[in-house]
């Protein structure tokens, strides 16, 4: 097959390029090369520049000629750190795919496989002891700054636990990048019906990985944690660090991406679905750094410092079953061996 990858050259775009032509895939690699992302490095050789915001027509068209599959995984990621970025979420995420939905519909290409998010979801699942699922409101600041971190049942205040999410909770979006995420599956769903074709959104958990960028709030928490360890520093942890997540290896991300490749490819006209994309072994925050310190070797251990971020959830873990039964796919490396691992990993300067 021919295959336009979007992001190519970020650390996940790598690892898909590095699968598909392993199994002799041709691949078409497109990159903007944004600097929060790349820093100043070039583009790798054979990576077309491109802003997929303001690309015309006869950009596209060279590109997407012959091309079987979209693989978009071209995005402005991470939390958002200020209010004026929600421009930038709104305009690359955004405004970049329905460029990119048009450009496809031009072009006859008629299958989408598309990064999004576990931030879908805001919070994660809760259940009461006495009362069941219930879904709490948001976390309040003062309960916050009195460091009170779970939620609690609206009905009788007791602490909820936590539960597997599967693909058909509600959307919460609870950030600037969330709600773009929530976006993208939205446009995916109308240019479906409207252009007779088929898409599949992922919706990766915590990715980290060789590659990954460093010293960015706009990278993944793996990451900062092992960038202050080797500047020699304690990994700051929010919270109380027993927020519950799921980390899942980049490795294992390209190989979903290359069963909903074959999957979009067979499915109907008309069709979209969404797949957790997740190692299937939560882990508390605290041990995430405590793991990625031991790979290090360097003794440091992470500080907790109570902090919070109003953005933040306090626990969103979920089911990758779906994945398992509808894409044949389950993840090989198990954070318990991949974060020590990552702590030695080449990262992007």
């Amino acid at each position: 097959m021919k295959i336009l990858l979007t992001g190519s050259a970020g650390f996940i775009g790598t690892a898909i390029a590095e699968q598909l032509r392993e199994r002799g895939d041709e691949v078409v690699a497109v990159d903007l090369m944004l600097p929060m992302a790349h820093g100043q490095a070039a583009a790798p050789e054979g990576t077309h520049q491109l802003d997929v915001r303001s690309a015309d027509s006869e950009e596209w068209a060279g590109l997407l000629r012959g091309v079987d599959v979209v693989c978009h995984q071209a995005a402005v990621v991470g939390a958002g750190v200020k209010v004026s970025d929600l421009p930038e979420y709104a305009a690359h995420n955004d405004l970049g795919t329905a460029r990119l939905l048009v450009a496809m519909h031009e072009a006859g290409v008629r299958t989408l496989v598309q990064a999004s998010s576990m931030v879908v979801y805001g919070e994660g699942r809760y259940t009461c002891t006495e009362h069941g699922d219930v879904v709490p409101p948001p976390r309040s600041r003062e309960a916050l700054d009195a460091g009170d971190f779970d939620n609690h049942c609206p009905t009788c205040g007791t602490a909820l636990g936590w539960g597997l999410v599967d693909e058909d909770a509600r959307l919460d979006p609870r950030s600037s990048y969330a709600a773009s995420k929530v976006a993208q599956e939205h446009y995916a769903t109308a240019w479906v019906r409207q252009a007779d074709s088929a898409a599949i959104s992922l919706r990766y958990h915590n990715v980290y990985g060789p590659h990954m960028p460093r010293d960015t709030p706009y990278s993944g928490v793996a990451a900062m944690f092992r960038s202050s360890l080797e500047r020699g520093e304690s990994p700051q942890v929010y919270e109380d660090g027993a927020q519950m997540r799921d980390f899942v290896h980049v490795s294992d991300v390209a190989r979903a991406n290359l069963a909903s490749i074959d999957a979009a490819v067979a499915a109907p006209s008309g069709h979209h679905r969404a797949y957790n994309v997740a190692s299937g072994h939560p882990i508390g925050i605290r041990e995430v750094a405590e793991m990625v310190g031991q790979g290090v070797g360097a003794g440091i251990a992470p500080e907790v410092t109570g902090g919070y971020r109003l953005g933040d959830v306090r626990h969103i873990v979920a089911s990758p079953e779906r994945a398992r039964v509808e894409l044949g796919f389950s993840a090989s490396v198990l954070p318990h061996d991949g974060l020590p691992a990552f702590a030695t990993a080449p990262l992007r300067a």
